[in-house]
This record gives C-alpha cells, structure tokens and sequence, in this order.
C-alpha cells in the first residue's frame, strides 16, 4: 500500500482542521506501511493500543462502530467459489424466470373474481444470487453425519424457493399454477408455512421481525441441545434472510445482543440491503448499511459488508486519494436507490460526477461498462467469499449486510422504483424485457402465456443441480413432520402425589400442583432428561428455585463466580449441562426459546417437552403474534400462565390482571386451553398433554392458567379423568332434594365462589344447586361448534349432541356460570345449553385494579353473593322465584345496584 501523494490530496490531509499535515502524513505512512508489511491484523493490534493510550489520559473520542462504505474483505482475501459460474448463472435465470411466471400467471387468473391474488416478484429477484450460493455450496441438509442447517427464508422470496423446488422435481408444474390458491389442496401457500406445507416449510418468517428473534433462540437451543449431549450440533448452522426494511421491527434487533453473549457463532444473519422498503427508500437520507453495522457491531457481532461487486475492485484499487470511497460513503441511499432506477449515463453524471478525479477514473469506460458495476449482492464470487467467511468464524453469531437492487432484473417494470415491492403483473412488454435479459430459451410466440421452463434432465445444468444438493445431503427446505425416536409418558397414577386430596389443614396452589408434577415427571429416566423448564426471571414467584440446584440453569460458561446464596439449599446455580432455560425478564425471549424446543421433533429430530411458566397476563397479550406462529411451526408444549384471572393477582393492579388470556389462546386453532380449580385438575390436564404431545405425537400444543391462592385440594373422583379433559363434569351435586333447582358452573378460582354459593342457596333462599367445575370453556364451545356444523351438514342424519348438552340434559334449573374471565370466555357455550334453559353469565370484563380478592371479586360482580343474585334472577326469570326475592338478595348481601358498570370503572 503506497503512501500518500506529495500534494497532500488525501481526504485526512483536505481536513481543514489539520495544523500540521507533514506531521499526519508521517503518521498515515507509517500506518500505510504496517498494513503492507505485516497485515491488517497487526495495524489493527496498534490502532487499538494507541485508542488505549487516549483513554488512560483522558482524551474524549467519539466512539463509531462504523468502517467504511467498502467490502470488509478485501480482493486478494477472498475464497474462490469452487462452482461452476456458467452453469449457476443459467441455473438462477431460469429460476428467476419461473418465480415472475408464476407470480405473474396467478395474477392474469379470474379478472372479475375482486382483486389480485398477491405475490412478490422483486424480492427474490433481489436475493436470487444469495440463495444460489447458499444452496449450491453451503446449506447442509439432514444427512448421517450432520444434523442439516435451519433456515429462516425471508418471506416475500417463497416465489423463487419454489421455483427452484420445480427444478428439483419436488414440486409440479400444476403446484406453481396453483400459487396462493390452497383451497382445492393443489396450491402453494404464499409465504412460508408449515402448517400448510408441513414436509416443506421449516419456519414462518411472516409476521417480519419474528425470523430474526426466532433464529436466535434457536441457534442458543442447538447449543444447549449439544451441552447437554441429547443431540450433536457441533456442524449445524442457522441462516436467517432478513430485509433492511424489516429490521425496524423491535423484535428484530431486540434480541441481537443475547446472540453475542451466548457466543453463537452457528447463527448467520444475511440482511438483504435493497434500500427499499413497501412505500419508499429504507433510510432515504441515511444509509442502512452503516446504521446495521455499527449496531450488530456495537453489539458483539462480527459484521461482514459486501457493498460492491468484482467490476468495482480496479476501481477502488486506483482511488489512492480516497475520492472514489468519499463518494461512495457521502452518497445517500435515497441517491443510490435513483441511480439504479435509470441508467449508467445517469450515474456517470450524478455519481462519478460529483469530483472531477472520480468522473476521470470513468472516462474510458462507457455508458453501458458503468451500468454493469453492480451491486455485490449480485455478484456469485462475493456472495460465495462472504459466506465462507461468515461460516469459518468462531466465537462470534455473524451478519452480512449485502448490498442488492430491488426487483434486479425487472428493468422498467419495477427495477430499484418504489413500486417494486407491490410489482406482481408485467405487461407482454416486460416480459419480454425480462426474457431477453435472462437469455430465457422461450420463443415468442409463448411468451403471452408466460410458460414455465424447466431443462431436460440430461442437460448440464439440470445434472448439476442435483449434483450438488446430493453432496451437501439432499434437498431444502425440508422439514420433518415427526421424530423418529419413541418416548413413553410414565402412567397418571405416578403423580398420585398431585392428585390425592391434600393432608387436613393443608393448602396449595394449583402452581405448587404444577411444581410438584413437574418435580415428578423430571425423576422419570426417559421423560424427565427431555423437559425444559423456561423461566423469565419469575422461579422465586411460582416456587421453582427448588429446580435451581436439582437440574440447574443451562450456561455456555457455567458458573465463574459464587453466588450470594450459595450456603442455601436452592442456590443459584448455573452450568454447562443445565436443564433449566432462564431468559431474564423477555418475554418474547422466553415465548421464542419455547418455539425452539417445542418443534424440536421437527429440527432435531429429538422430542423435547418444554415448560413456559410467566404471569399470565404477559401471554398472549404480549407475545400473540409468536404464540400464532408456533401454531403455524407446529409447535408441541406447554404455556403456563400464572397469577391467572382478573382477581388473583390481587396487590399488582391494571397492567397485571389478566380476564382475557383464554379469549386470546381460543383463538389459535391447535392450541388446547385450560383453567383448572384443583391441583388434580392439573395433574390430568398435564399428563394428557404428554400423552398427546410425546407419545402420539399429535401437532397440539397447551395453554394452562394456574393460581397463587392456596386452598385444599380435593382429591379425584375416579372416572372424571375424561370429563376433566373435555371441558366439565359434576364436581358437587346438591346435597338436599327439595327446592328450586339451578346448575352453577366455574372454573379457576371462581369455581370456589360458585361451592360457596351453593351452601348460600341452600341456607338462605332453600334452592337447591349443582356445582360443575369446567376446565375448559374454550374445549366446550370448540366441542359444541363442532357438532353444530356436523349438524348443519347432515341434516337427514340423527343430530349429535355437544358434551355441554350430554352433560346438563339430565340435570333441571337454569344455568350460572362465573370465572374470573372476560364473559366472552363462559359466554361461548350459550348455544350449547339444552334448549329452554336460562343461561347466565358473570365475568371480569373491565380494566383490572389493586386490592384484596374478596373486593376485587365484589368490584366484578363474580363472587358468591352475585352468583346468588344471578341465580335467583334466572330463576324469577323462569317463573320458579319471586322477583322480590331477588331484590331481597341484592339487599342482604349489601350490593350496591346502582354502581358503575365494571366494564367502563
């Protein structure tokens, strides 16, 4: 590397602040020449000793995690791509042409049918030259001797994954003809799904911002897969395709440094650098480049930037005064978005154009030599180095920031404009553009009908396609639908600690019912290696920390320090094996570390059992979006909400209490609900669950509502276990014959005011009252729902009666029900009552608050001395009750009639 020139034309010595620019250039000269001499490594070894030296003497730097606007490897350090570029070349056109076609014919189907079906063509079209590289050198499939590598597709792309599947003979002619039509069970779904692909897809990616939180949970559960020597994941790599656009959602950036500290250097992130966005440029007056860089940087990332391509190298090479590289770096994105989107005369003007040397530089070359200086996105020889860099690093998660062109290819059509994105019909013009620029071998007289091309199999490129997905173990994205290995569930009368009625004077919590099941099934020798207990910081809250020193909390560093309360028996304690996954006060850390152990069956072939306890109100309020895509993955475990219900988390207030987490879990097809009163309740709930989930392996997953107030347990009535399961059954019949009868339903802790209200019906009005407890009003109403429709699509059959029917047919009176949930929740199952009875329904609908239960449950109208009320009323309403005895009610128990309504308090 030469020195600076005489006249001192460098950008350091231009600067205007410089007092002395003999003594600068001594300095740079010498930097110049250690660089040459010894390396990059050894000038960076003495740039940061001399930052040192400032800081001990207090010289103020401004801190910038930023390099330059230039490729971090250099010409001379970059791997050579072993492929054969030709062919590749020819490989990516074709598939480039397909995924247009496809986007393009679903889009010209059914004009008067209300609108467009969608699609993307800009996006692969940017990304086409990043997958090749991935799938023809680097992306291991499941194979004996390697676990196969997991990747987070980016979304809009789906087009060009399955463009290249046709090729692959995965996937029919017909199947692309049917993109974004799955109705029939003939189509494509429009972006990643595997619930919709199930042998296919192996991560949603859309809602965006999830792919980039996901991936990094995952590569942290390979890690703690491998510690804990249940799978080998020493060789596997997780790829997450991101959009630069896309990184402003929180949840992309808001794991990034969980990524560093766990050292995940099996985790790569390819940020796709188009500058574009829906509407408009990314950052129009900035440059996205340098904003990701200095925050994964500044994070603990090792950032690799590949900004220009091959034709950009002689260039660069000869811009010894650093004018080309000003240029690049004062230009903004806004700017560079312009200059693709016209021609090289217009960059020759409006780029090279801005210093007289940098307009030099280009005077030999022409309008079209200019136009070809592509982007390094673009480039196979760049991709491939960066990749082969990114996977050789160690100790460090990577990200490679590269530099693309939206909708690279679409010319006129779409090519670097703000329309690219929504760009999904081309005109016969365009198409045709679009052929001729990829060499498509498609006459014209086709092309109006935009057909599919795919080679012979004895052509070259077809032979080398397969070729090399066969050396790197077979075909992706694939995805697994069920684990090989076979797990037994150890028999329900194992936790008969859980399920026998608690000693006389002692109470617990239904929490405590699941930390003693829990303990239990982690004795199991089979089972128990396989629960992952996943906390956010709440252990000490539900009573786990006992779990702290059984098992440990799982640490790629262990334990280097002695912890505060190591003299006590549930100690702090952290280690390499550890079992249990402590993500700290992260929710949606703690909801994404749950998706990876869950749909382990599918991505490690390797059953795993995870438990994800938290207060139920940071559930599916907070992390809903996350909670939706493990249905879409497939997902299999257990969500446990604690501090459940309006009223029970009493001291904590609005933000807090949760009335509505059952509304939201009912919501989520495959998603199986519960909110159990006794700690029996949750032992059978639990085991079903296993049974379900390991052993027949089915693609549910459970939502469980547990309570931090303590009261006896029962015990099992054996021969409830199924009813429990389906929702209700008979907890406390009646125990006087005489009077007026009503049925009083509950669940949770409310159950117990309904128990309270029967004793009140009986000893103040003479009413006579059934107690149900029902677990699940979310299964009853799903149960119902489906014998309806079986009904209205069988009506010459013998009608079929829901379980809510079977259950209350034989009983008589009218029906309450009372939870500590929104009513919404009871009121699900109106349609379900026997024909002719009154149902009513109490709830906490309405902000929560701070105070003792007792008022909380007054403030809400659910407690016992309403559900009175609301039993009386009903059957006033029935004829069966004077309505003066129930103005006489609301009176003894001191209800005040007039007050607000709680849903607007």
């Amino acid at each position: 590397m030469s020195a600076l020139p005489d006249d001192q034309s460098g950008a350091a010595a231009r600067d205007p602040q410089d007092s002395d620019r003999q003594e600068t250039r001594e300095w740079t000269d010498a930097l110049a020449a250690v660089i040459e001499s010894e390396g990059p490594e050894r000038a960076h070894f003495l740039l940061e000793q001399l930052l040192e030296t400032a800081r001990q003497n207090s010289i103020d730097m401004p801190f910038s995690a930023n390099t330059g606007y230039v490729n971090t490897i250099e010409p001379d350090q970059e791997a050579r791509t072993p492929g054969n570029n030709d062919i590749e070349e020819r490989l990516r056109a074709y598939m480039r042409w397909n995924a247009m076609a496809m986007v393009v014919k679903a889009n010209r189907l059914h004009p008067a049918d209300g609108g467009d079906l969608g699609g993307h063509i800009s996006s692969f079209a940017s990304l086409a030259t990043m997958f090749g590289a991935g799938f023809n050198h680097f992306w291991h499939a499941e194979s004996e001797g390697h676990g196969g590598d997991l990747l987070y597709i980016q979304g809009h792309s789906s087009p060009g994954i399955y463009a290249r599947a046709f090729m692959e003979g995965r996937l029919t002619e017909e199947q692309l003809l049917n993109f974004r039509q799955e109705v029939a069970g003939k189509g494509l779904s429009s972006y990643p799904h595997p619930k919709l692909m199930p042998e296919f897809w192996q991560f949603p990616t859309v809602s965006m911002g999830l792919g980039p939180l996901m991936a990094i949970y995952q590569a942290r559960f390979l890690k703690y897969l491998h510690a804990r020597g249940i799978a080998d994941t020493a060789n596997r790599k997780v790829w997450a395709f991101l959009g630069d656009g896309e990184m402003d959602e929180v949840e992309s950036l808001g794991a990034i440094g969980v990524a560093a500290r766990e050292k995940l250097d099996n985790l790569i992130f390819v940020v796709n650098c188009n500058l574009q966005r829906l509407d408009g440029p990314v950052r129009g007056n900035g440059k996205i480049i340098q904003e990701l860089e200095g925050e994964f940087r500044g994070a603990g990332w090792n950032v690799i930037k590949l900004i220009w391509g091959s034709y950009w190298d002689p260039l660069l090479a000869r811009d010894k005064d650093g004018a080309l590289k000003k240029i690049m770096m004062d230009t903004l994105d806004g700017d560079y978005q312009a200059m693709k989107a016209n021609d090289g005369a217009f960059v020759r003007k409006n780029f090279f154009g801005r210093d007289p040397k940098t307009l030099e530089m280009v005077s030999h070359m022409s309008d079209e030599d200019i136009w070809r200086l592509q982007r390094g996105g673009h480039d196979p020889q760049k991709v491939y180095a960066a990749y082969d860099a990114a996977v050789k690093h160690k100790g460090q998660p990577t990200i490679l920031l590269i530099k693309t062109v939206k909708g690279f290819g679409m010319g006129k059509a779409g090519e670097g404009k703000n329309t690219a994105h929504q760009a999904k019909k081309l005109i016969d013009e365009d198409v045709k553009t679009f052929r001729d620029r990829f060499n498509i071998p498609i006459p014209d007289d086709q092309l109006a009908d935009i057909p599919f091309y795919k080679p012979a199999d004895n052509t070259p490129e077809m032979q080398y396609l397969h070729a090399r997905r066969k050396a790197l173990g077979g075909y992706l994205p694939h995805r697994r639908v069920k684990a090989d290995e076979q797990i037994p569930v150890p028999p329900l009368d194992t936790f008969k600690a859980v399920l026998e009625p608690t000693a006389e004077g002692r109470e617990i919590s239904t929490t405590q019912a699941y930390v003693r099941f829990l303990t239990t099934l982690l004795r199991d020798k089979e089972l128990g290696p396989r629960a992952v207990p996943i906390l956010v910081d709440e252990a000490r809250t539900f009573g786990m920390e006992g779990l702290f020193r059984q098992i440990g909390i799982y640490s790629q560093d262990g334990q280097k320090y002695t912890p505060q309360d190591r003299d006590q028996v549930s100690y702090y304690k952290e280690d390499k094996g550890g079992q249990i996954l402590q993500e700290g006060i992260n929710e949606a850390g703690g909801m994404a570390s749950w998706i990876a152990a869950a749909t382990s069956y599918s991505t490690n072939n390797r059953i795993m059992v995870p438990f994800y306890v938290y207060y139920s109100m940071f559930g599916f309020q907070r992390i809903g979006d996350l909670a939706w895509a493990a249905g879409d993955m497939q997902a299999r475990g257990f969500l446990l909400g604690g501090t459940s219900g309006r009223t029970t988390l009493n001291g904590e207030g609005l933000q807090h209490e949760d009335g509505h987490s059952h509304i939201l879990a009912g919501t989520i097809p495959n998603c199986v609900s519960y909110d159990p009163t006794f700690a029996h309740e949750v032992a059978v709930i639990l085991h079903h669950g296993l049974v379900r989930m390991v052993e027949k392996q089915e693609n549910i997953y459970f939502y469980i509502t547990l309570l931090n107030e303590n009261y006896a347990m029962p015990g099992i009535q054996q021969g409830t276990e199924e009813q429990i399961i389906k929702g209700m059954y008979l907890l406390a019949p009646s125990k006087q014959a005489q009077g007026a009868k009503v049925q009083l339903l509950g669940s949770g802790t409310i159950l117990r005011e309904s128990l309270a209200a029967q004793e009140l019906l009986a000893a103040d009005w003479g009413v006579s009252a059934d107690v149900w407890s029902c677990p699940s009003f979310n299964e009853l109403a799903r149960d119902g729902q489906d014998a309806d429709r079986w009904n209205l699509l069988h009506p010459t059959d013998a009608p079929r009666a829901s379980f809510v029917e079977q259950q209350l047919g034989k009983s008589e009176g009218p029906v309450v029900a009372s939870t500590d949930y929104m009513k919404a929740y009871a009121e699900q199952i109106r349609p379900f009552v026997p024909k002719g009875r009154t149902y009513r329904v109490l709830g906490t609908d309405g902000y929560g608050r701070s105070d003792f239960r007792s008022e909380l449950r007054k403030h809400f109208e659910i407690d016992r001395h309403y559900i009175v009320v609301a039993a009386l009323k009903a059957l006033a309403d029935d004829g069966k009750a004077k309505p003066a005895q129930v103005a006489e009610a609301i009176k003894k128990y001191g209800i005040d009639a007039d007050k607000t309504n709680p849903l607007y308090a």
